[in-house]
């Protein structure tokens, strides 16, 4: 089932990446149409930027408590079940949230129910589906393949909060949902299709525990890994996390009706989108990690810029190249974790991965305190400026980030 580098068909000929490709791109793109649409609710409803934040905490969450487990339980289950169950759990989710939209009923905590569910789903993409793209496509074109998983996700950054905004506006909150089961259900149909069948492990008496400590001493073992990790867990404390706020720093302090936040909130997803053309174009195993530590750096300095803007116009501009920098660090993220985990480990430590991006919940805490105390613009920026601050501070444990070479 793995491709290899040379001879084989491009990326895109592959119907079973073009189907597992579909299948992220839906689950990415419903991720950001319903992001913006659970925020302005709850703006509306509560006028807390704290919980707003706690909303957005909740789709991460699930990462940090089971991402680790999710990682080593993957290795028994066959991964297109896996993954179809993901994809319907969702579907049913998204589904009951419409419902209770269009009878009038719904409530902030059913969204917020719902956002942790939907975390679930997010906590399994990397140890079912990107190693499922990672089979597909053989180790030799993880980058590619993941500049092109990574370049759907933020092409549906791009298109996710402006249909938002727009279903917002013109038929509240429910429209949104029901876009969402349609694009599940369009997933579900490419899922049936999907031929790829990864097999399941044979048994080997070994627990889900000790196979969590497995792949936690793979990464103790290699600086490259344990720093890339790092930086991960740096990034989605400080940076990830303000994202939640962009909504509230558009209608509060820029003053923007939902189709305007929409149009605003989609810039990053813009610049992510030219960021993976550009590393998909440009970037190769020997800058790897410059491209990685480069770009969480940028997405730091322009996440301050943002908050200080004083305009739509310069506030669009940070947010364009604060996409482009999360575009080459999401990129080189799973692709170096990939190439330097131990084959038999990759589920793990992909797993592990997930629990570095579930650190996240204590930065949506850290900066919706901040927002509530001294107000979202300057959270934001405080935020940005701690995230600098923390990579200055731990150079010494991430300097042995690799420039994409593959483990021996």
């Amino acid at each position: 089932m793995t491709a290899s580098a040379a001879g084989e068909p491009q990326l895109f000929a592959m119907p079973d990446f073009r189907r597992l490709w579909f299948v992220g791109l839906v689950i990415f793109l419903v991720r950001w149409l319903e992001t913006l649409a659970v925020a302005l609710f709850a703006w509306q409803a509560t006028g807390s930027a704290f919980l707003v934040s706690m909303l957005g905490m909740l789709r991460v969450l699930p990462m940090g408590l089971f991402g680790a487990v999710l990682g080593a339980v993957a290795e028994r289950v066959e991964a297109w079940t896996a993954l179809l169950g993901i994809v319907l759990v969702s579907l049913v989710t998204s589904l009951a949230l419409a419902l209770l939209a269009l009878a009038g009923m719904l409530e902030v905590w059913h969204l917020a129910v719902a956002s942790f569910i939907n975390g679930l789903s997010w906590a399994a993409d990397n140890p079912v589906r990107r190693v499922m793209v990672g089979e597909v496509a053989g180790a030799a074109r993880m980058g590619a393949a993941m500049s092109a998983d990574v370049g759907s996700n933020n092409a549906s950054r791009m298109l996710g909060p402006t249909l938002s905004g727009l279903i917002f506006a013109a038929v509240g909150i429910s429209g949104t949902f029901i876009v969402s089961v349609g694009l599940y259900g369009l997933a579900v149909v490419a899922m049936l299709r999907l031929r790829y069948r990864s097999g399941v492990r044979a048994a080997d008496g070994t627990g889900v525990g000790a196979r969590i400590r497995e792949g936690l001493a793979a990464v103790r073992a290699d600086p490259r890994l344990s720093g890339t990790l790092l930086v991960t867990v740096i990034f989605n404390i400080f940076g990830w996390p303000f994202t939640s706020l962009i909504p509230v720093v558009a209608a509060d302090r820029l003053q923007l009706g939902p189709e305007a936040v929409g149009v605003l909130a989609s810039m990053d997803g813009v610049g992510a989108f030219l960021g993976a053309l550009a590393v998909a174009a440009w970037v190769r195993p020997p800058v790897y990690g410059r491209c990685y530590l480069g770009g969480i750096t940028m997405f730091f300095l322009m996440q301050m810029l943002f908050a200080l803007a004083p305009h739509p116009w310069a506030a669009g501009a940070a947010l364009l190249l604060t996409g482009f920098g999360q575009a080459g660090f999401s990129i080189m993220q799973a692709t170096l974790v990939y190439r330097l985990a131990p084959i038999a480990l990759r589920s793990r430590v992909l797993g592990l991965l997930s629990v570095c991006i579930g650190i996240g919940p204590v930065g949506f805490v850290h900066i919706g305190l901040l927002a509530d105390w001294l107000g979202a613009p300057v959270a934001a920026a405080i935020s940005g400026a701690e995230g600098l601050l923390a990579l200055l501070l731990t150079r010494r444990l991430w300097r042995h980030i690799p420039n994409g070479e593959e483990r021996p």
